[in-house]
């Protein structure tokens, strides 16, 4: 009878408590409820382990260096517990023909049963010779082991969508994994590398419950992909009130100012960078004061310079138009023509004609069934600088006041 997890770990000594306090961090780790944690103990319990095969091609090897700096849950406890990790060039001790023999036993003893994972991807030029694995091309060992696999993981962006092995003018002709393999589920973890915690989660819940998770139209995971940075970044509401660094040293990067400005691509970028974080959570890029670079996007390498500000981004202040500098004069027009509720009193007011933002105020007042303020407190709301701009504000502002 094939080994479960659960024997595995308490012949290591671990109690039942222990594993059942790792059945529930592990459903905490992939969105679920609580009540899955004993879905998560009955599937460790009764299934064996999972072959899983880990190919390399084209790629510069940080997807493995991520996947084994896991925290939650311990990268131990799956590649030795949870999953029995066959191959693989940069932890296993066999190579030359050792190693090849393994990708034999494996094709021939577990066909249709094994996970293929793949970091890299295969080049198509000159027939793949630029890239060779055991004296062949990685195409054909690729394209080998994927015709006995029930799914395959491509690992980081090199697998997902090219990467910068084929960035413009790719030479090599660097394909992504599903462009060439189209028989198989193919489940995308982009990023470069991908954020550790979500590598080990995707593995767990497809060992758990036996099936590929919830994907996205481009075959990325949902419980990871699913927001964009933007959404749960902690200077997202620097962004909203238009507040923004210019340089990398002025006042408004010291002060963690939104980074949208100097490049970052947090609002068009799909990952969990801003939630999960790196380093067991301590950090992400923008929290280390760098814009993101839309790593976990297709084609990002070719997608203008880091360092260039993107056109226009939705805003709840001004809709689909909205961009920054406009987000900064509406900004700053709010401010120079606030309403002050304990303004002047009758008589001591400044003058000047009521804005059609107070008279839009008032109205709304009046249909709520409140007093009409009279002309001389409405008047002296303004400054007479205000008011003499009024008329002239930007559309931005306009937008804004007629909103409210």
């Amino acid at each position: 009878m094939a080994e479960t997890f659960y024997d595995v770990i308490r012949r290591q000594g671990a109690s039942r408590r222990s594993f059942l306090k790792f059945c529930s961090l592990t459903a905490t780790s992939l969105g679920l409820a609580p009540a899955f944690a004993g879905n998560i103990a009955h599937a460790m319990e009764t299934k064996p382990r999972t072959p899983v095969v880990w190919l390399n091609g084209l790629e510069c090897t940080c997807c493995s260096e991520s996947f084994i700096r896991s925290g939650h849950p311990l990268v131990s406890d799956v590649v030795l517990s949870m999953l029995s990790l066959d191959y693989s060039h940069v932890l296993m001790a066999s190579a030359g023909h050792q190693a090849e023999e393994i990708l034999h036993q494996i094709r021939e003893e577990h066909d249709g049963e094994y996970i293929l994972a793949v970091e890299g991807n295969p080049p198509l030029n000159e027939d793949g010779m630029f890239c060779i694995v055991g004296g062949r091309p990685f195409l054909d060992q690729l394209q080998e082991m994927a015709e006995g696999a029930k799914a395959i993981i491509a690992w980081g962006s090199c697998a997902s969508n090219g990467c910068v092995q084929a960035a413009s003018p790719n030479p090599t002709r660097a394909t992504p994994i599903h462009e060439v393999i189209r028989n198989k589920p193919i489940i995308k973890v982009p990023g470069c590398p991908p954020i550790a915690e979500v590598m080990t989660g995707v593995i767990t819940y497809m060992l758990t419950f036996d099936r590929l998770p919830p994907l996205d139209r481009l075959g990325r995971p949902n419980m990871f992909y699913g927001q964009r940075i933007h959404d749960k970044c902690y200077r997202r509401p620097h962004f909203d009130a238009g507040q923004f660094a210019e340089e990398w040293d002025d006042d408004g990067s010291r002060r963690g100012y939104c980074l949208y400005k100097m490049g970052c691509r947090g609002p068009t970028t799909y990952n969990a960078c801003s939630t999960i974080r790196w380093n067991g959570g301590v950090s992400f890029p923008i929290q280390s004061g760098h814009g993101c670079i839309g790593c976990s996007e297709e084609d990002f390498w070719d997608n203008g310079p880091f360092y260039e500000r993107l056109a226009h981004i939705s805003t709840p202040l001004l809709g689909a138009e909205g961009n920054a500098d406009r987000i900064g004069a509406a900004a700053a027009g709010v401010v120079g023509a606030g309403c002050r509720p304990d303004g002047p009193e009758k008589g001591k007011g400044q003058g000047g004609a009521p804005s059609r933002r107070r008279t839009l105020i008032q109205r709304r007042r009046i249909g709520q069934g409140a007093k009409p303020c009279s002309p001389h407190r409405t008047a002296s709301i303004l400054t007479p600088q205000a008011a003499a701009s009024s008329s002239t504000r930007s559309p931005a502002s306009k937008a804004i006041c007629a909103s409210r």
